[in-house]
């Protein structure tokens, strides 16, 4: 009984003139700016005038300007003097934040558009509402006007307020690997980020060059005796000493020795005694 009574107290003081729209959203001079502008100007001045940072990357501040630009505009083409532009936007704030704020279901918000509109076009002004400069035409154009564009897409407004969202990624990371620095005999490549097999497939890697030119110094280091060094050991070695190393070679070795360098004098014969035969034969 008690809520009965609270809500009938609130239709008497909308019925009796208590305003329901209790403040305003833009100020006059703010809408004689707007009214000034194309399309393209209003938007730029309601992003002032909502001091919107994040139009980018913020999917309610794109939506709120939408909304406020498209009522600014139509009002605009109904040719609403800057009295009926200031009220209708405060229609429009009003609507919304009953939405976003109050948490209001669809219902509940068409009864709160009802009560700002009561009493217009009648001549009692103790039933004059919040929308007392609009005519009973342009009261009608506004209804249509907000079934078409708030009301029809309340669900979605909703979710906008009061449904969380995941953060989308809207950028990839990615791991870049830096080329070896130059070693001739290979040019310099470009840090693009090659993928190291790919690179390797086509290139041969610094590092392996390097040990392989070590090495083949290494072999050519130890192939060449060193003059010192045989001197010093031959120095103190006998006659009698090499008999004895040589007598403890295995015949085998040195048989395999003889065998081979006898093939390899034979073949050297042989390609003598062919040249010998080419000289010989006239031409």
């Amino acid at each position: 009984m008690a809520a009965q009574g609270q809500e009938d107290d609130q239709d008497r003081d909308a019925v009796h003139g208590k305003k329901i729209i209790n403040r305003t959203f833009l100020s006059l001079s703010q809408i004689t700016a707007l009214s000034e502008q194309n399309v393209e100007g209003v938007q730029k001045k309601l992003e002032e005038f909502l001091n919107f940072k994040q139009l980018k990357t913020s999917l309610k501040e794109a939506i709120l300007l939408d909304y406020y630009t498209a009522g600014f505009w139509w009002a605009k083409e109904m040719n609403f003097s800057l009295i009926q532009l200031s009220e209708f936007m405060d229609l429009l704030n009003f609507l919304l934040e009953n939405l976003s704020d109050k948490h209001m279901t669809l219902g509940d918000n068409l009864k709160e558009l009802g009560k700002a509109m009561a009493g217009i076009g009648e001549a009692d002004s103790e039933r004059s509402g919040d929308l007392s400069f609009f005519s009973i035409e342009q009261a009608k154009a506004v209804i249509d006007y907000l079934n078409i564009s708030l009301f029809k897409h309340y669900k979605l407004y909703e979710y906008l307020f009061h449904s969380p969202r995941e953060e989308l990624v809207i950028s990839n990371e990615y791991v870049i690997e830096l080329a070896q620095p130059e070693v001739p005999p290979f040019p310099a490549l470009l840090e693009e980020g090659v993928p190291s097999d790919i690179c390797s497939s086509v290139t041969i890697s610094p590092t392996a060059a390097e040990k392989e030119s070590k090495g083949s110094d290494q072999e050519g280091y130890l192939e060449e005796p060193c003059p010192e060094v045989e001197a010093d050991a031959v120095a103190g070695v006998t006659a009698e000493d090499q008999k004895s190393a040589v007598g403890e070679i295995p015949n085998e070795i040195i048989g395999s020795l003889e065998a081979e360098i006898n093939a390899k004098l034979q073949m050297q014969e042989e390609a003598y005694a062919l040249r010998t035969e080419k000289l010989k034969s006239p031409k």
